[in-house]
């Protein structure tokens, strides 16, 4: 378990680099919703979806934590619960026509990483995780292309673009939400694009174009980095 903030305050610290030591590390962290074959999976997909080392550097999915943001969403039991489950459903539906699958975001997860790797066992002999990062790369493609077809599987009613897009979706907001929900660790990735978090009182800068915003950003817990 994570100690409090105050409880590792150290002499020459920012707020936002103890807030960073009391988060869990994430080799250490142990899952509570996934498997740990599918904890696997979400470590490395969210990894080639967020690289570390992208444009000025920015933080990767890993370095913020991204996997733990997923974990504990998934394990909330209110999550997706507002979600109309009663049908009937077309799944070859536009999107325009709104939510068309009989499964709330946790049942999407276990489906689709549970095909995801039986089509990566039959066609390279491995699960994603063991994939180089090439391979790893044109399997999240395919995915999101529908090029590999979970109907051939005997799913029916979910595609693997859907699979993809939660995917995509609840990773990006693992990396820019506020750490207090188990992503952006060290609100890493909110000082990579600048982005003032919580603070209230930037009014000023607003209207000030092609200026560099030169305060650090303020979480909803009070920390500042």
């Amino acid at each position: 378990m994570a100690l409090p903030v105050s409880a590792i305050m150290v002499k020459g610290l920012t707020a936002a680099q103890a807030a960073e030591m009391a988060a869990p590390d994430l080799l250490d962290y142990k899952p509570i919703f996934f498997s740990a074959d599918e904890w696997q999976f979400i470590m490395a997909a969210t990894d080639r979806l967020i690289p570390a080392g992208g444009k000025g550097k920015a933080p990767g999915a890993l370095e913020t934590n991204v996997p733990i943001f997923i974990d504990q969403q998934m394990h909330d039991g209110d999550f997706g619960s507002e979600i109309y489950l009663q049908g009937p459903f077309n799944v070859h539906a536009p999107a325009t026509m709104g939510y068309q699958l009989p499964y709330r975001p946790q049942q999407i997860y276990k489906i689709g990483i549970k095909l995801a790797n039986s089509w990566c066992q039959q066609n390279h002999q491995k699960a994603f995780h063991q994939l180089s990062d090439q391979d790893k790369d044109s399997v999240l493609t395919q995915l999101q292309k529908n090029a590999i077809h979970f109907a051939d599987m005997g799913e029916e009613s979910l595609v693997a673009s859907q699979f993809f897009g939660e995917l995509l979706a609840e990773t990006k907001h693992g990396y820019l939400a506020d750490p207090m929900y188990g992503g952006n660790k060290g609100m890493k990735a909110w000082i990579a694009i600048g982005f003032p978090g919580a603070r209230a009182s930037y009014t000023e800068w607003v209207k000030q174009h092609n200026i560099p915003y030169p305060l650090g950003p303020v979480s909803l817990l009070g920390q500042q980095a």
